[in-house]
C-alpha cells in the first residue's frame, strides 16, 4: 500500500493515574470532524481515555469506531457512561449521543481545561474551516469569527501540500525552517491555485523545504488576518491539528508578537474534551 503522507498518525491513550471506578460521573465527548474523529472519556471531569482517528465515509461509523477504540484495553464498558455529547462537523450523526453541542462551544470549553482558565482567545484550526474564539475564565464563548470556506486556510490545505510534496504531515513544520532565507509566502488564497503555484515553484527549482516555508508563511498570515478582526486577548491557545505544525505556529507567533500556550495533551482532542465536560455539567444539573 502506498504511503499516505497527508495522514496524521492515529493514536489512543489511557491515563495511568485516573480511574473510572468510584467516579460519580463518567461522561463521553465525541468530536466527528471532516478530517478526524476523537472520542474522549472523563471520570469526574478528569481525562481518563481518548482515541484520535481518521474520519471515514460515514459519520456514525466513525463515531462508533472512535468510542470502541477509546474503551479498548480498559475494563470500562459503554453502559457505564452516564451521558455522551456529540460535537463537530458530524455531531448530529453520533448514534449513541444524548445531545449535540456546537464545536465552537466545545473547543472553547476544552481549551479552558487543556490550557487553563487564563486563556481568552482560542484558534480552532479544523479540517474544513478556521475559527477564532474569544472566551471567559470558564471557557464560555464571548464572540467568534470563522474564515471563508476555503481549504487554503485550513488543515485540509496543509494535507494537500503534504501529499503534493511527498512529505509526512508531522514533519512539514520542522522542514519548513530548513531554509537559508525565509521566502515570500505563496500568493494564492485558493488551495487549488496555491497547489498549482507550488508545482510551478518546484519546476522552477525550488527545494521542497522552501515551498513548505512559503505555504506555512501564507497560512500563518491568513490566520493572523482572521485573528486581527476579532482581536487577540491573552492568553492565546490553538486547538486542532495545526497546533502540531511548528512551521505555522512559530510564524503566527512572530506576526502576533506573543507566545502560543502549550497544551497538556493532544490539541486535536479539545472538542471532545469540551463535549465530555458539557456532558458532566448536564448530568450534575439534572438535565441529562
Amino acid at each position: 500500500m502506498a504511503e499516505e503522507f497527508w495522514r496524521w498518525k492515529e493514536n489512543r491513550w489511557t491515563s495511568p493515574e485516573t480511574t473510572w471506578k468510584g467516579a460519580r460521573t463518567v461522561t463521553c465527548g465525541v468530536d466527528v470532524g471532516s478530517v478526524s474523529t476523537q472520542a474522549v472519556i472523563m471520570a469526574d471531569g478528569e481525562l481518563y481515555a481518548y482515541s484520535n482517528m481518521r474520519t471515514g465515509s460515514s459519520s456514525p461509523e466513525s463515531a462508533e469506531k472512535a468510542l470502541k477504540w477509546a474503551l479498548e484495553g480498559t475494563d470500562l464498558t459503554r453502559d457505564k457512561l452516564a451521558y455522551t455529547v456529540g460535537t463537530g462537523y458530524g455531531r448530529v450523526n453520533v448514534p449513541f449521543a444524548n445531545r449535540a453541542i456546537t464545536e465552537i462551544a466545545c473547543h472553547a470549553r476544552g481549551a479552558n481545561f487543556m490550557y487553563g482558565p487564563t486563556v481568552r482567545t482560542v484558534l480552532d484550526m479544523g479540517g474544513q474551516d478556521c475559527k477564532a474564539i474569544r472566551c471567559d475564565e470558564k471557557g464560555k464563548v464571548v464572540s467568534f469569527l470563522m474564515n471563508d470556506k476555503c481549504a487554503a486556510g485550513t488543515g485540509r490545505g496543509m494535507e494537500v501540500f503534504s501529499e503534493l510534496l511527498q512529505v509526512p504531515i508531522e514533519k512539514v513544520g520542522e522542514l519548513s525552517f530548513q531554509v537559508d532565507q525565509e521566502p515570500p509566502p505563496v500568493s494564492s488564497t485558493c488551495v487549488v491555485f496555491a497547489k498549482s503555484e507550488a508545482s510551478g515553484l518546484l519546476r522552477a527549482g525550488w527545494p521542497k523545504n522552501k515551498v513548505l516555508a512559503a505555504y506555512c508563511s501564507a497560512m500563518a498570515h491568513r490566520i493572523f488576518t482572521l485573528l486581527e478582526r476579532i482581536g487577540v486577548e491573552k492568553d492565546f491557545a490553538i486547538t486542532g491539528g495545526i497546533a502540531k505544525n511548528v512551521g505555522v505556529v512559530r510564524r503566527l507567533e512572530h506576526e502576533l508578537g506573543l507566545t502560543v500556550a502549550t497544551p497538556k495533551v493532544d490539541p486535536q482532542i479539545a472538542g471532545g474534551v469540551g463535549a465530555a465536560l458539557f456532558a458532566k455539567t448536564l448530568v450534575e444539573k439534572g438535565k441529562a
